[in-house]
């Protein structure tokens, strides 16, 4: 897929994933909500918007995010080119299983 078509799909895609809430107790693991969320910015644990804020422990550490509460906080009080996933969209449940998921994923 070329570039450009890439960041096409992903611009199409990425309002309906950020909208696609899940129910509290979804069932759903930490990876398949971070598929569901979070994967079309953050493929294989990088960065797509901001390629130097990568989800590797080294750069989340470099960002003062050390445990699953600072996950969960940044998804919900997020920076400049990441949006807001508020509790209606990812219940705190679901939020741990995903910053669960990132810190045993992407070392």
């Amino acid at each position: 897929m070329s570039k450009k078509l890439l960041i096409l799909a992903i611009a199409v895609a990425a309002p309906i994933l950020v909208t696609t809430g899940c129910s509290p107790g979804s069932g759903m693991s930490g990876e398949e909500i971070f598929s569901l969320h979070c994967a079309s910015c953050h493929p294989g644990g990088g960065n797509t918007i901001k390629p130097d804020k990568t989800l590797t422990r080294k750069d989340l550490e470099a960002n003062n995010i050390r445990t699953p509460g600072d996950i969960v906080n940044r998804m919900r009080n997020p920076g400049v080119g990441m949006p807001r996933f508020a509790r209606n969209i990812i219940p705190d449940k679901d939020a741990e299983k995903v910053a669960e998921y990132i810190l045993a994923t992407f070392r």
